[in-house]
């Protein structure tokens, strides 16, 4: 048996400049983290070697490839030639609650192939070849943000080349600034799922029309300067630019914000949150608000009918959890 995991993350600025139409005409960025909540995949031989038994949400079972109907298993397998294996997921944080899901699903199952066919792989080509499973090969509208983060792990700044290079660099603090800024982030679980690819179509779409890529533009600008702010260990800034880039990004797509969301946001920010976001593509899930030590029972008070989720900031990445070589 094998098991790999990859970590959800936690976008604070630049969403949306990871989409190709954007980023192939002016260049993008994002910053995030990575957060100790994960997908986890097993790997196992069946007993039957003409069958592939799949196992998550749903269990199936298929004589070849072409019958799976995870879209994901599916392309994944077909690439590999494998058969006669059990693959199994679990995760901590269900799906479409704008913690980067599919694609860590998709990175953790690559690891998962490679590593049971004995091969290494680096974590740029895990997060290179998951792009190519979910944006070219399966057409999903999404961005590159996410299979970078799941594969890294971390608090870094992701720079998107218009020649589709990914530059990745980490955010250098002080240990008290990472404990601080792990402390001031609180997330509340809105409930509901969203569909990402309907969002992001109509992002897509409107980034290419001048007005919203000047709006995409000012929000790559916010996260060239929280990444110069944390890497002064101003952890503080981050309250206030998390809220002008989300007051532009809810400008991008009809989708993003709805007035459940806005309620919440209100309240928190009344309670004394320097500022906050939806997490994701809009629409449901989770939201982020940075808060000083001395509001957070107010903010906590103000938004007592939601679920809040405690969480600590990972810096593995894309991890191989357990190796049983006798069984491979």
């Amino acid at each position: 048996m094998i098991i790999t995991r990859a970590p959800f993350r936690v976008s604070f600025c630049g969403g949306g400049s990871d989409l190709p139409p954007f980023y192939e005409k002016y260049g993008g960025c994002v910053l995030s983290t990575t957060i100790r909540k994960y997908m986890y995949l097993t790997i196992h031989n069946y007993f039957h070697k003409d069958q592939i038994v799949l196992k998550y949400s749903k269990t199936e079972t298929v004589k070849s490839c072409d019958e799976i109907e995870h879209k994901y298993f599916r392309q994944c397998l077909k690439d590999f030639g494998i058969t006669g294996v059990e693959i199994s997921s679990m995760a901590d944080i269900p799906a479409g609650t704008g913690l980067g899901s599919s694609s860590a699903f998709a990175v953790a199952l690559l690891h998962l192939l490679y590593t049971y066919k004995g091969e290494f792989v680096s974590k740029y080509k895990l997060a290179k070849e998951a792009c190519e499973v979910e944006i070219t090969k399966l057409g999903e509208p999404i961005g590159k943000q996410d299979q970078f983060a799941a594969a890294f792990g971390g608090l870094n700044y992701y720079e998107f080349q218009p020649s589709g290079f990914v530059k990745v660099e980490p955010i250098i603090m002080l240990p008290e600034s990472y404990r601080k800024l792990e402390r001031n982030i609180l997330m509340f679980y809105l409930g509901g799922v969203h569909s990402a690819s309907a969002i992001l179509k109509e992002q897509s779409r409107n980034v290419t029309a001048a007005d919203k890529a000047e709006v995409q533009k000012k929000m790559c600008d916010l996260t060239r300067s929280l990444k110069e702010e944390l890497q002064k260990n101003n952890v503080d800034a981050l309250g206030e630019l998390l809220h002008e880039n989300w007051m532009l990004k809810r400008s991008l797509a009809s989708g993003i914000s709805n007035p459940l969301i806005d309620e919440v946001y209100e309240k928190a920010m009344s309670a004394g949150a320097l500022g906050g976001k939806l997490l994701g593509a809009g629409g449901a899930g989770f939201m982020i608000f940075y808060v000083p030590d001395e509001n957070k029972h107010a903010v906590r008070s103000a938004l007592a009918d939601l679920r809040e989720i405690d969480f600590e900031l990972d810096n593995s990445g894309a991890t191989i959890v357990y190796v049983d070589k006798d069984n491979i």
